[in-house]
């Protein structure tokens, strides 16, 4: 019986072609002629703000932090279903974290229950668009301005998703926000092995993020001739990637269009082929928001418990098939729990228990998984 892993990176055909045109042009620290036509990209299709490629997300959230100059004693808003790096970023310079619980028909944070965190030190609002699909970004945006704070977008699994406002107008995740940080690790829908984006959508952030970016040094403005020399000016670290990177993606982003119609084409039939099967379980399927796309960064089913779970993961991997569960509460973390204020997030604990990720790549043949997994229950 095949094999069927949780994830097979996806690639064009021209990445290594890119990879030696760069290696042969000699330019292979960053910053060079992929890392500009990649910014250029994301500024042009998306209506981003400035685009600054990363090593990682955690990068780019980590640079988000510093920009804020979020310090010891301020505190943000963040949802406690989320990855590490979301809450990591924002614990190195000191913050308090404040945990949001999630939606009821979604794992994304509960924008309701956002006005009930502000305290006269919260400083910024992380909203995370879980699985690509938006967080209410209108509500989000007009309580940060009505309490002064800033807004991070962590679009991580989010590219190619937009959100609509009540005026009909859409925008593009990651463009909403005073700043947005991306992925492309391999599990995402464009990919560069590792590697990430910083956008930063408020111009107050601008010279000062590409100071951050390059170890705290004005050497980009160096070389664009705007000084005559450059100099240590801030903090910073090594977040720009190399060449290399860069060149990857460029192969990924010039088949962004049939990477989505494929992903959105394998999304559709999971869903349609196991809605009566997972009815008939008890067991729940994506919901999307009104005013969000889907960008088919993932499928997961809501299993009535973590018992039924758990069985479906072995029944699964009996089938030669690898499905996993998701995050654990970062609330309930060993690293975090003692410092959680006791709220109870029930929505989050509840994601945590239930919550199971189905196979989601290029290449993968859904009827396959479907048929499998429809077995369950039947026997």
């Amino acid at each position: 019986m095949e094999n069927i892993g949780f994830n097979k990176p996806y690639l064009t055909g021209r990445e290594t072609y890119y990879i030696h045109d760069a290696v042969s042009a000699g330019k292979l620290s960053g910053n060079g002629k992929y890392t500009k036509k990649c910014h250029e990209w994301f500024r042009n299709t998306y209506d981003f703000g400035k685009c600054l490629l990363t090593t990682s997300c955690t990068d780019a959230l980590e640079m988000a932090a510093i920009l804020l100059n979020i310090e010891p004693g301020d505190e943000v808003i963040l949802p406690s279903y989320t990855f590490v790096s979301t809450a990591n970023a924002f614990i190195l310079r000191g913050a308090k974290l404040v945990f949001a619980d999630s939606r009821e028909d979604h794992p994304g944070m509960d924008e309701s229950k956002i006005e009930d965190c502000i305290t006269t030190k919260t400083k910024a609002i992380i909203p995370v668009h879980y699985a690509g699909v938006a967080c209410d970004m209108e509500l989000i945006m007009s309580i940060a301005e009505k309490y002064n704070l800033y807004v991070v977008e962590d679009a991580a699994q989010a590219i190619d998703s937009y959100y609509t406002f009540k005026d009909g107008r859409k925008r593009a995740l990651g463009s909403i926000g005073h700043l947005a940080a991306f992925s492309f690790h391999e599990t995402k829908n464009i990919i560069s092995g590792e590697g990430g984006m910083l956008v930063i959508n408020d111009p107050q952030f601008e010279s000062r993020a590409e100071i951050i970016w390059e170890k705290g040094t004005n050497r980009s403005a160096f070389f664009r001739g705007e000084i005559n020399k450059y100099g240590w000016v801030d903090i910073g670290s090594s977040f720009l990637p190399s060449e290399l990177i860069a060149a990857f993606l460029w192969a990924q982003i010039e088949k962004i269009e049939l990477i989505q119609e494929r992903r959105k084409y394998i999304w559709e039939e999971y869903n349609s082929e196991l809605h009566n099967w997972a009815g008939n379980l008890n067991i729940g399927l994506p919901q999307i928001p009104g005013f969000a796309t889907n960008n088919a960064h993932m499928f997961y089913l809501l299993c009535e418990d973590i018992d039924q779970r758990n069985r479906i993961i072995t029944f699964l991997k009996e089938q030669n098939i690898s499905a996993v569960f998701h995050y654990l509460s970062l609330h309930k973390s060993d690293f975090y729990r003692l410092k959680h204020d006791g709220r109870n997030l029930r929505q989050t604990d509840r994601y945590s228990d239930i919550l199971l990720r189905l196979p989601m790549f290029f290449e993968l043949e859904p009827e396959k998984v479907i048929n499998r997994i429809k077995q369950f229950g039947l026997l």
